[in-house]
């Protein structure tokens, strides 16, 4: 008699599809005129955020452990205390909610909904997708003068996000390329690490002609530390060629546009002879560091610099930027915010909202440099996606020095924040403990639950 084998239950999809949707998104185009606020894949985050919440109901379990709900939990106390603040009860809770949103909701749903190290690759690797999509975008735009306009001319590469969000593409560039570079140093495949360095190649150009100084250096400053993450002898010897390669392209074979030359230039003069944009944001600096000195504690509310921000800036401000090309007419865009993250949370939010939003911040550095620790001293599995998180967040971070949450783009912000935590929080005590032997399959298995209990 022919024995019967039992049916195997086909692989159902996984949960982090859902995110890698959210990511998808942002490669349709951005409305011409948009005022830059909330866009479908906004939408479709909350609708990520619901079904998880609607998984961990059926499942009936602990979503996080105490530590991760601390870290992840922390900035809701200074954000919930600024909205009590707010100049409207409207601004209060749309501040709220953008606030929960980009760095309590989304990074949660993204640590329960990635299963392994498998969904954290697939997650990077749509990163570095959705970059090369809208770098080819904007090397297009600056090749058939359609991009925005930068000195008169319209050619600076935005991608599908528009004049009126120039950092946008920027900053897609600039996270594919950060993951890029961490799947090319990790130990996975040949043929992967290969693949990841040509695309880290390619996005090169891109974030070139972005104009965007701030990019510029967040992304030096973090493929810095993810060559130092990976051994002082290996970067040395990368930063020698790259340096090699620098003179030879722009010094020996003239590679490079005089604006984009003069761009590289006014980064180590902006204090010599800065151009309107610049000082624009140090005015603004200024009047978010004089707001603060009038609330030290609580600050003057969220959404409350563009009220409070004629009565504290100099008379060097301008009326707005002007943003044109693209798509969109001349339009004088206003500034309505500091362009610096961390001195818009401190003279809206004050010291609370700071120490809470910062204090996690720095806690999910601390444990996501652990872990890579942890992982190199167990035999390097799991390495990828260790300098993956820790080169996203330290990329963030230096990038909030020069810009602050605003956008279509910024959802990326939240997704990237929640790639770092289920690393710092999750990911790296599963590398160590033998995943790299038999990864979980999905958190409806024993294993999967009694990791996050």
């Amino acid at each position: 008699m022919a024995q019967v084998l039992p049916r195997r239950r086909p692989p159902r999809p996984s949960p982090v599809l859902s995110v890698v949707a959210v990511v998808a998104l942002l490669a349709l185009p951005i409305a011409p005129e948009g005022e830059g606020g909330a866009g479908p894949a906004d939408a479709l985050s909350a609708l990520v955020v619901g079904y998880c919440a609607v998984r961990l109901l059926r499942e009936r379990r602990r979503p996080l452990t105490p530590t991760a709900a601390l870290v992840l939990g922390l900035p809701v106390l200074g954000v919930s205390v600024a909205a009590m603040n707010a100049v409207s009860p409207i601004a209060g809770v749309t501040g709220l909610g953008r606030y929960l949103q980009v760095f309590v909701l989304v990074p949660a749903a993204v640590v329960l909904l990635v299963r392994g190290r498998s969904d954290f690759r697939l997650l990077a690797w749509s990163l570095v997708g959705l970059a090369l999509w809208q770098g080819g975008i904007g090397v297009r735009q600056y090749l058939t003068g359609t991009g925005a306009s930068y000195r008169g001319e319209q050619v600076r590469a935005v991608g599908t996000f528009g004049a009126t969000d120039v950092m946008g593409m920027a900053t897609v560039v600039s996270f594919g390329l950060v993951c890029a570079v961490g799947l090319a140093l990790g130990r996975s495949a040949v043929r992967d690490r290969a693949v990841a360095a040509a695309c880290a190649v390619a996005l090169v150009l891109p974030l070139a002609l972005s104009f965007s100084r701030g990019a510029w250096i967040a992304t030096a400053v973090t493929l810095a530390v993810q060559l130092v993450l990976t051994g002082v002898r290996r970067a040395l010897r990368v930063g020698a060629v790259v340096a090699a390669s620098c003179v030879v392209l722009l010094g020996g074979l003239g590679v490079g546009t005089a604006m984009l030359q003069e761009r590289i230039d006014s980064i180590t003069r902006v204090t010599d002879a800065p151009d309107q944009s610049v000082t624009d944001r140090y005015t603004m600096w200024a009047a978010a560091a004089e707001m603060w000195r009038g609330h030290p504690l609580t600050g003057v509310g969220l959404k409350g610099f563009p009220e409070y921000r004629d009565g504290h800036a100099s008379l060097a401000l301008s009326s707005g930027s002007d943003t044109e090309g693209a798509g969109t007419a001349y339009r004088k865009q206003p500034l309505l915010s500091p362009h610096n993250m961390y001195l818009l949370v401190l003279g809206e939010q004050g010291l609370l909202g700071l120490l809470c939003l910062a204090g996690g911040w720095l806690a999910l550095l601390v444990c996501a440099l652990r872990g890579l620790r942890r992982t190199r001293a167990a035999g390097g599995h799991g390495l990828e996606c260790a300098l993956v998180a820790c080169g996203l967040l330290v990329w963030q971070l230096v990038d909030f020095v020069y810009a602050d949450i605003g956008g279509p783009s910024t959802v990326l912000t939240a997704v990237c924040f929640g790639l770092t935590a289920w690393w710092a929080l999750l990911g790296a005590d599963r590398a160590t403990a033998g995943e790299a032997a038999t990864e979980p399959s999905d958190l409806d298995t024993p294993t999967g639950k009694a990791a996050l209990r």
